[in-house]
């Protein structure tokens, strides 16, 4: 992701010659001579008129692409935002502010269109407009991490009275199309406009498991560009949001099909997500897997190789082949043709397709056609979940803080030198948090519980550190969720707080439960801890025990 210049003036001459009338030009066409003379003097200056004229073109064509520049740089902000990260380590904490800068772009309804991660965790964001010294307050109306996609509105709307919407176009562009790639990258104050073309379109993965058509294009685009528009013509085709770093020329926009699908899914307000489907498939192209599929060889599709449910209920089964989406036919890849002599990934579909929550397949069920309904939903359940832009729940109850596995947690302590050496040391255990990464929850509900953080105190003595450890049982209760652990903790009755970690080595941490909680205050106290949970946790730390 991205974080966060003249012309010259041409002139002809033509020397050494005498024409035998002066070319007009301006008129809509070039002067001929009274008399019609042939001679070679008048060729040369038909000639001569010809050049001059053509070379005029030439600057009225540049002319109109600076006009057009000019146009669209109005439209054009730079964005500053203060963001906090959270702390996954010390989940009560946020991180120090950070400064970051953005680019974004003006659209209709009086809002600024910027990438998700230029407004991610901001507690205050600010756009100033080019060629101006005035930073107007912005507020994060709407946002969508998984798509890169977020919505701002100003405090002061007469900021559009001079800063006009920038039209969007309504159909993809072109591979080979020109495009102009406008933002505020590093290296400058100034807005920057470069210049390439259309290199692919395709069908990928964003993040949260969401995927979506990404542009890529050669122009230059590098941290500071993200939330600016490409530019094709004098409309936009979508927002620089990535550059692929150790490669030359590679930068990715996301197209105004994806923006379109954003801004009709927070008309009520809230943003829902795309349809997505999550069941597993491969590809059919080799010869041994359809001969065991007994598959003619006309057939062509994908095999489902894990359902998302496996209840009776549910419309796909294992070893079901799809052989159409809608009425759009899939190939041995699971790729399709799409508008445009495009070839894309067949789940592209689902989002233009989709239908109160189901999606329409064909598939081919022991040797039968089969019309299904396949529900889709806007979600993907992980067991280790993205944090999607909220800060992280967290319980502190005596030495021990514990928290709910997120990939920013995993994605922590597999950063810098030492990175390695962890994982190696989790998976020689058998944390679950290794094995589950990318796994779909088991139930719903389910959450992997970490020991995000262990105080020293008089009732760990003797214990190892069991910082990463993931939580199995509390006193041989099957953990499910921090708020099911926060929950048993509460009703416990017993003598004892018995944790059972979930790992090769069966470690158990053994609290006298009276004195843990009697030590949860000075913990807090003498660690400027605020607040000894998350307000989530803490709803549930305070209601009625149950009986």
């Amino acid at each position: 992701m991205l974080g966060g210049m003249s012309l010259n003036k041409a002139r002809c001459g033509f020397t050494g010659v005498t024409s035998c009338a002066e070319p007009r030009i301006g008129s809509g066409r070039t002067a001929i001579p009274e008399n019609g003379c042939p001679s070679n003097r008048c060729r040369w200056g038909l000639i001569a008129t010809i050049l001059l004229a053509a070379t005029l073109g030439s600057l009225d064509s540049r002319g109109a692409e600076r006009v057009r520049a000019g146009s669209v740089q109005t439209s054009v902000v730079r964005i500053y935002s203060t963001i906090r990260q959270p702390d996954t380590y010390k989940p009560w904490l946020r991180q120090t502010p950070t400064e970051i800068t953005g680019s974004g772009v003006v659209i209709d309804g009086k809002r600024i269109l910027t990438c998700a991660h230029v407004v991610n965790y901001a507690s205050q964001v600010k756009v100033q407009a080019d060629q101006s010294s005035e930073r107007v307050s912005a507020t994060v109306q709407a946002i969508a991490p998984g798509i890169d996609l977020a919505i701002l509105t100003l405090e002061d709307n007469s900021f559009f009275d001079s800063h006009p919407p920038l039209a969007r176009s309504a159909r993809l562009p072109d591979t080979r199309d020109t495009v102009m790639a406008y933002g505020y990258p590093q290296g400058g104050n100034t807005l920057s406009i470069t210049k390439g073309i259309i290199s692919r379109i395709e069908f990928a993965t964003y993040s949260g498991g969401v995927g979506g058509l990404r542009i890529q294009i050669d122009a230059a685009i590098n941290p500071g560009n993200s939330g600016g528009p490409a530019v094709v013509a004098d409309k936009m085709i979508g927002l620089a949001f990535r550059y692929m770093g150790g490669a030359q020329s590679i930068g990715y926009i996301i197209p105004c099909e994806e923006i379109e699908l954003f801004l009709q899914d927070i008309a009520d307000g809230h943003y829902d997500g795309k349809p997505l489907m999550l069941d597993s498939c491969q590809g059919t192209a080799n010869p041994a897997m359809r001969s065991y599929l007994k598959l003619d060889k006309s057939v062509q599709g994908v095999v489902v190789t894990k359902p998302h449910l496996s209840d009776a209920a549910y419309p796909l089964k294992e070893n079901d082949m799809i052989t159409r989406i809608g009425s759009t036919p899939l190939d041995n890849e699971g790729m399709i043709q799409a508008d445009g002599n495009l070839r894309l990934f067949f789940k592209y579909m689902i989002q233009k397709i989709a239908r109160n929550g189901t999606v329409p397949l064909t598939v081919i069920r022991d040797g039968r056609r089969m019309e299904i309904e396949l529900p889709v939903q806007s979600t993907y359940p992980l067991a280790i979940p993205d944090l999607k832009g909220a800060y992280p729940s967290y319980f502190v109850c005596g030495p021990l803080v514990f928290s709910g596995a997120t990939l920013q947690y995993v994605g922590g302590f597999m950063m810098g030198q030492a990175g390695g050496t962890r994982m190696a040391m989790l998976m020689a255990t058998g944390n679950p948090m290794v094995k589950r990464l990318g796994d779909p929850a088991a139930f719903e509900g389910e959450q992997l519980v970490v020991v995000a953080t262990l105080f020293p105190h008089k009732l760990t003595a003797g214990y190892g550190n069991p910082t990463f450890e993931v939580v199995k049982s509390l006193n041989g209760i099957n953990i499910r969720s921090l708020g099911h652990l926060v929950e048993a903790l509460r009703d416990l009755r017993e003598e004892f707080v018995i944790i059972e970690l979930d790992s090769n080595s069966r470690e158990h941490l053994v609290f006298p439960r009276k004195e843990m909680l009697a030590a949860t205050e000075d913990i807090l106290t003498d660690n400027s801890i605020r607040s000894q949970g998350s307000p989530d946790m803490l709803a549930i730390w305070n209601r009625q025990r149950s009986q």
